[in-house]
């Protein structure tokens, strides 16, 4: 080093310093594991203690105290991560290892029509009811939910009226779902007896859980769009509305489908009013007017509560094809939020 220079650079641990220190940790922590028997998950939770203070120590010595802190936060992090996937990395292990067993060809095309005991039975009714009214409530509460939003972004502003409909809208958010299926019930029965239970029932009641979520955030999506596209469309004469439907939607078209596949992806699930309004049957049904019609999470219930041991497969099995859906359903909401997403300047 030559006179007047000063050498800024500091030891650095090796790349593979954590997976060291990973695995001495582990080792460490498994030696009082094996004696007093400890399950897999204490001795995990030791072991990360161990790395927690081992490897910032090792980089307190070696890197100084800045590097050590980095490497403690890091780690934390990490963990946080780890803990926080832990449950839905479990929850898919115990359902495909649970449900793979039912599911195939025949599971998907058969119905529970005229099946006694362990004889042959499907989901294929509770597929087409769940698509059925999933659908219904969307075509209910799509249109409701963005022009709601439009209105909170681009007419009511800070209005008395704006403010009602937000307030109503986040009460709306935690109502629970039994409730909506009442109101639905409710509904049904005023206008067409006691007796009547339909699939459109049950899409009135999901249309409910699904508005709020739909207005939030189709509202925040638009909110986010720069009003100097606005104002340049406005000073090239272009009229309010369609300065909405030909800037402000499609710009902000790539939040609103993920908010709708998000709502989609929430009442999808839903068990409860479904059960009140829309009711239970056998066999397969498309007509949304007329009739009982069966959903996959009202199959899973009835299945799992025959306490039967091809119930509880049949139940299993039916939770597997629901969580597929609904990967399918924001796979899909991922490939057209990067379709109609605005081009990126260069």
């Amino acid at each position: 080093m030559t006179a007047g220079t000063m050498n800024i650079s500091h030891p650095r641990l090796p790349q593979w310093a954590p997976a060291l220190v990973g695995v001495m940790a582990l080792a460490v922590a498994g030696l009082p594991a094996l004696l007093a028997g400890w399950s897999p998950v204490t001795w995990l939770i030791a072991g990360t203690t161990v790395f927690l203070v081992a490897m910032p120590s090792w980089s307190r010595v070696v890197e100084g105290r800045r590097a050590a802190v980095d490497r403690l936060v890091t780690a934390l992090i990490w963990t946080a991560f780890a803990v926080a996937v832990s449950p839905l990395v479990w929850l898919l292990y115990v359902v495909v290892r649970s449900g793979l067993p039912a599911v195939n060809a025949d599971f998907l095309s058969y119905s529970m029509l005229n099946v006694i005991g362990d004889e042959q039975g499907g989901i294929f009714h509770a597929l087409i009811g769940t698509l059925l009214i999933t659908l219904a409530a969307a075509l209910i509460s799509v249109p409701i939910g963005i022009l709601t939003g439009v209105y909170l972004v681009e007419y009511g502003k800070q209005s008395r009226t704006a403010r009602i409909i937000t307030f109503l809208v986040d009460v709306m958010t935690g109502i629970p779902s039994i409730v909506a299926g009442l109101f639905a019930l409710a509904l049904l029965v005023l206008l067409f007896g006691t007796a009547f239970r339909a699939g459109i029932g049950g899409s009135i009641a999901l249309s409910l859980l699904m508005i709020p979520t739909v207005v939030r955030s189709s509202e925040e999506m638009m909110r986010l769009v720069p009003d100097d596209l606005r104002e340049a469309s406005y000073a090239l004469g272009v009229p309010k509305w369609r300065t909405i439907t030909r800037v402000v939607l499609p710009t902000s078209l790539a939040g609103i489908v993920t908010g709708v596949v998000l709502a989609i992806s929430r009442v999808i699930g839903e068990t409860a009013p479904l059960l009140v309004v829309a009711g239970a049957t056998d066999g397969v049904n498309t007509n949304l007017f007329d009739g009982r019609m069966t959903t996959l999470p009202v199959f899973i219930f009835s299945q799992y509560a025959s306490s039967t041991p091809v119930g509880y497969q049949r139940a299993w099995g039916g939770a597997l094809v629901l969580i597929a859906l609904v990967m399918v359903l924001n796979l899909v909401a991922r490939i057209i939020g990067r379709v109609f997403a605005p081009a990126k300047a260069h």
